[in-house]
């Protein structure tokens, strides 16, 4: 049974390298990749370089701007230093956005991939019900969910993912129907290979391409998402920070603080560029068409 793949697998492999290639030759994508690597690290490993603690609450120091008091980037209205909670913000704010992509890539695959391999009725109906989903305006489905839920990280996740899965159904959907009608997804039914198999042994492997270049670009959209919803009061609650509940409690304070609202601007909009450069890059390298010139 594993012969089957072997026509389909073979040049994607050769193809491995000249992908590489010309992502490589994407100077954005690389940026991207550069940028989105010292956030996670930043993120993670920054806290712990900084002499001061997310919560710690210095009166004598409220407002002060950056490069004041030892704060580089200034501190907030109760004097708590603004650069650590920006990285803490950034854990909470990417690891969102990277948990959203993952539930809603999974999902979205599987349904796609179910509609675009069994079509008719199946396939039908479950296209009908993405197109329904559609039909919503993101943002305001994505307040109705999060109005009647507790937030918190794991169900602004939840309610992230459950707002950004159908792009990719509809990715994979197209992608399966044009692998179809293959010669080795016919040889692998002729030989009896079950649904299942056929779709997640043979379909998958070959839509793999645009499923990481959906998945790329919904981790932007999760980070501006969950940033929507913050940004509200609906999203993330304080003490926890993140980037979009940061400009929420900034608002106020554009005239005589702006601080306050450029650096968690700054944050979302490098992390959501990043990635929507890495996207396009991989779009790019992953396109088969350009493997014939």
């Amino acid at each position: 049974m594993s012969t089957v793949a072997l026509p389909a697998t073979a040049p994607a492999a050769r193809s491995g390298s000249r992908a590489w290639r010309r992502f490589r030759r994407h100077r954005l994508a690389l940026f991207g990749i550069a940028a989105i690597v010292l956030l996670v690290l930043a993120s993670i490993a920054g806290p712990w370089l900084i002499p001061f603690d997310q919560l710690h609450i210095d009166i004598r120091n409220r407002f002060a701007p950056p490069l004041v008091g030892g704060h580089l980037f200034g501190t907030d209205p109760l004097g708590r230093d603004l650069l650590v909670r920006l990285l803490m913000a950034g854990r909470i704010s990417l690891t969102i956005g990277f948990a959203a992509m993952l539930v809603s890539t999974a999902f979205g695959t599987v349904i796609g991939i179910s509609a675009g391999y069994y079509g008719k009725a199946i396939g039908v109906a479950l296209m009908r019900f993405v197109d329904a989903m559609l039909c919503f305006p993101q943002i305001f489905l994505l307040l109705v969910l999060a109005a009647f839920i507790q937030p918190g990280v794991v169900t602004v996740t939840l309610i992230v993912a459950a707002t950004s899965w159908m792009e990719v159904a509809r990715v994979v959907q197209g992608q399966v129907r044009s692998l179809r009608e293959r010669d080795f997804i016919l040889a692998a039914e002729m030989l009896g290979a079950s649904g299942r198999y056929v779709m997640f042994r043979e379909l998958l492997p070959n839509a793999i391409g645009p499923i990481i270049v959906a998945g790329t670009l919904t981790v932007a959209r999760a980070i501006l998402l969950e940033a929507y919803v913050s940004f509200l009061g609906y999203g993330i609650q304080p003490p926890l920070a993140s980037w979009g509940n940061m400009l929420n409690n900034a608002q106020q304070y554009l005239g005589s603080a702006p601080w306050l609202a450029i650096f968690p601007g700054l944050m979302i909009t490098l992390a959501v560029t990043s990635f929507n450069f890495v996207g396009d890059g991989l779009r790019d390298a992953l396109d088969a068409r350009l493997d014939l010139n």
